[in-house]
């Protein structure tokens, strides 16, 4: 049965691929909330703008005939952040703005409420061998994370209050098309041949592929074992950086130039040159288990990790 479908973020990278595919499935209506209507990606879709996203934001009128909330909108994780208080930062839009939407969409009566939450409400690594659960104990340890956990225990409150479900969804590193950020430079640094310092690291990290992001939070939409489940997502298929590279060399048909250096020289050199988060995302390790997902849910992820990357190779080629 179709759902009408309000969407927060449609211009983000996350939230305009789920547009994408809801525009073109065309089996639920969607609403998109946005602050600039000309950076929605796709021409046509019914709008509502908002002139902030925090703990004040009125939504009444937007909400109205809404079934469900996709909530992608967030302040992301930034590594250079120059705001004094960053935590409070972060509340102001993950947490105030998160359970102000959601408050008025239960009031509402809206369905479901999908909350984009991340991987860092579980913690910034795991022991290689061992992986975050959907249902262990939260330990964030950064801002961003602090504020998708507290936003997280607000909305499973609210879900035991009120008649509406919440589905949460903690994804991994997220790649595919218009990828930015490290991803993004170390297709650039592969595509032009630049050698790499690389080829010994020996980690295991979980990925998502874009295309499988969006199909489970599409699986969530109507699935009855969803309502008030949070959800760990990644392709199901752990890399090393090292193999990470080579495999992307490879769709992107160039040679994969990895200097074998020992990780605890990157990591020694990086601590040194105050970049301790980088090296932690390049050497360390952090899988999870997405065994919950595949069962309570009966989903696979659709793309595998050559086929995802194949996708970002070309999209890369074709708008460089």
């Amino acid at each position: 049965m179709p759902q009408t479908i309000l969407l927060t973020g449609a211009t983000g990278f996350v939230g305009g691929a789920i547009l994408n595919r809801l525009h073109h499935e065309n089996k639920h209506p969607v609403v998109v909330a946005v602050r600039d209507e000309s950076r929605v990606p796709i021409q046509g879709v019914p709008k509502v703008c908002i002139k902030s996203f925090d703990g004040g934001t009125r939504w009444e009128e937007h909400l109205t005939g809404s079934d469900v909330v996709i909530h992608s909108a967030a302040r992301v994780h930034v590594m250079n952040d120059v705001e004094t208080d960053s935590l409070a930062a972060f509340r102001k839009v993950n947490v105030e703005g998160t359970l102000n939407l959601a408050r008025q969409a239960a009031a509402a009566g809206v369905r479901r409420f999908i909350f984009i939450s991340s991987i860092k409400v579980n913690g910034e690594g795991t022991v290689p061998g061992t992986a975050y659960a959907a249902d262990d104990v939260p330990a964030p340890m950064d801002p961003y994370g602090i504020s998708k956990m507290e936003a997280e225990q607000g909305l499973r409150e609210l879900a035991a209050e009120t008649a509406m479900d919440v589905v949460i969804i903690r994804p991994v590193l997220v790649y595919g098309p218009g990828v930015k950020a490290n991803f993004l430079n170390m297709m650039r640094w592969l595509d032009k041949g630049v050698p790499l310092p690389f080829g010994a690291i020996y980690n295991s990290r979980s990925l998502v592929a874009l295309d499988n992001l969006v199909d489970l939070v599409l699986t969530c939409i109507d699935h009855p074992a969803a309502a008030n489940q949070t959800f760990l997502v990644s392709d199901g298929e752990d890399l090393s950086t090292t193999a990470l590279l080579s495999k992307m060399a490879k769709a992107l048909n160039k040679p994969a130039r990895l200097i074998p250096v020992p990780s605890w020289i990157l990591q020694s050199g990086a601590a040194l040159l105050g970049k301790k988060g980088l090296s932690q995302r390049l050497c360390g390790s952090l899988q999870v288990d997405i065994t919950k997902t595949r069962n309570l849910l009966g989903w696979t992820p659709p793309l595998s990790v050559d086929e995802a990357l194949a996708i970002t190779a070309m999209h890369f080629r074709e708008h460089q």
